[in-house]
């Protein structure tokens, strides 16, 4: 019996007895010409798959170093505080196509997504108050505000005048160009307008996240490139009790902070906002309930002035008082550490999204910082975000985008979190639409000039949906954990 691969070789013996030499020689050359091709493709997919799985996540035996121009951090903290994050120019992470679609001459789209896919309450998990998400108030429009404010942020120089004079100087211009690579769902709003407030409340509840960390300065003070906020603090804890949420602190870095001025700063706080049901509390071991601050920039003031504040023997300490709390300082360099221990902090954070950046925002890192603090009987909160890119404010940045890659990204550091077996876990961020961390809903759009990147193919509420997927899944992680190890005396006040 003749088999198919037979008559096959048979049938071209024949063609190639009868056909003449030069057309005998093209047919082979198609031949090859699709062959290579073929694998050539099969190469090139391979390539870009690997290097999207590079881009997601920093080599995780690589040895990073302090980030070049970490040592400015301070100095230029102080100057323009939160939001002049000076990050390294070493690493060679390559923009991907997330971060290059610019001048496209094609007329302005916005998609507003549809509110009926929200989740109904009743299908909604508990909030978990475990989980925290750092809040940005400063926000505004010329409804609210008579003016834009922080929309419009200005493009900020490099410490390196040979980077800077490379790139666009000037602000954006609102509410087509705005100072972030996304663009939200409400458009460029303003942090007064209430229903905005209330959105917000919405979209973290649908997340079952318990807790927001407002970003605070002091009455009267306000960051570089926005207005005072500490008045829509009452609005923010009405909004938030009405979703059974809590409201923390996160005390901004303002000019001359220091013992003196915190302990006013602590008073203020508690005495102003701490009777209000929305006012977040954090049940201890001992028992007692106690406000929780984070301390942006910690690492600014000397060790010596926190301890001033935050031991029992300090010139100005909260201790054993009524205005007692726990306090949360930021881990930067591994060399904090210690620093933070003198300081009498209760904790540690690490806030920033971009892993490998620096040594506390690097996920293969957090299982020694975790080992650290139950040494010292600290908490350790981890820091997880859904991606970096923020070139629309620092365009010579480009090294330090993390790719969002459709939300695995985001989920790859909540996984770390996890594994680590933290206190609390905090996401970075809900809105800082600057640095390009936020989970709030964006929208696609686009002008005559700027593409704004979205979660497409998935919907505008992705991060919020994965949010809450990953909340559950810590809230069982940690009652396991807790129920292994009896650490069943940590239980937050709600």
């Amino acid at each position: 019996m003749t088999t198919g691969k037979t008559v096959a070789l048979t049938r071209w013996t024949f063609v190639a007895k009868h056909l003449p030499f030069w057309s005998l020689k093209d047919d082979i050359m198609a031949k090859f010409r699709r062959k290579t091709c073929f694998i050539l493709s099969l190469f090139i997919l391979l390539f870009f798959s690997l290097m999207m799985g590079l881009k997601m996540l920093r080599p995780n035996q690589a040895a990073f170093g302090d980030p070049f121009g970490l040592d400015l951090l301070p100095e230029i903290r102080q100057q323009t505080p939160h939001l002049t994050k000076v990050f390294d120019s070493q690493k060679s992470d390559k923009i991907n196509s997330e971060t290059s679609i610019k001048n496209l001459k094609t007329e302005e789209i916005t998609v507003k997504a549809s509110v009926a896919s929200e989740p109904r309450p009743e299908e909604l998990p508990p909030l978990n108050y475990y989980l925290h998400v750092f809040y940005y108030s400063w926000y505004g429009n010329p409804q609210f505000d008579g003016k834009y404010i922080h929309w419009n942020h200005p493009v900020l120089s490099h410490w390196d005048p040979g980077i800077t004079k490379k790139y666009p100087k000037g602000k954006h211009n609102p509410p087509d160009d705005i100072g972030s690579r996304f663009y939200p769902e409400l458009g460029s709003y303003s942090s007064r307008d209430p229903s905005v407030i209330e959105t917000h409340m919405k979209q973290m509840y649908s997340a079952s996240i318990g807790v927001l960390a407002l970003s605070w300065y002091p009455p009267d003070l306000n960051d570089e490139n926005g207005e005072p906020t500490d008045n829509l603090v009452p609005t923010i804890l009405d909004k938030a009790h009405k979703y059974n949420l809590k409201v923390t602190f996160h005390i901004e870095p303002y000019k001359n902070r220091d013992d003196k001025s915190m302990y006013q700063n602590v008073k203020y706080i508690i005495d102003k906002y701490g009777n209000h049901p929305a006012f977040y509390r954090y049940k201890t071991k001992n028992g007692d309930a106690l406000p929780m601050f984070y301390i942006y920039d910690s690492y600014i003031t000397a060790s010596q002035k926190w301890a001033n504040l935050l031991t029992s023997s300090g010139s100005q300490s909260i201790r054993n008082s009524p205005y007692d709390a726990l306090f949360i300082a930021l881990l930067v360099d591994k060399k904090h550490r210690y620093g933070i221990l003198r300081g009498g902090f209760d904790g540690i954070y690490t806030y920033f999204a971009t892993n490998g950046f620096t040594y506390g925002s690097s996920f293969e890192n957090w299982a020694n910082i975790k080992y650290f603090c139950d040494q010292f009987d600290l908490m350790f909160i981890p820091s997880v975000g859904p991606g970096y890119i923020d070139t629309s404010i620092r365009p010579w940045n480009s090294q330090n985008t993390r790719n969002r890659v459709n939300g695995k990204y985001y989920e790859t550091a909540l996984r770390a979190a996890l594994q680590a077996h933290p206190s609390i876990i905090s996401i970075t961020s809900f809105n800082e639409w600057h640095e390009g961390t936020q989970i709030e809903r964006a929208v696609p759009k686009r002008t005559s000039d700027i593409v704004y990147l979205d979660y497409r193919p998935h919907k505008p509420s992705l991060y919020l949906e994965l949010t809450r997927k990953w909340s559950e899944k810590y809230r069982k992680e940690r009652a396991i954990y807790a129920l292994g190890h009896q650490e069943l005396s940590t239980k937050p006040v709600s």
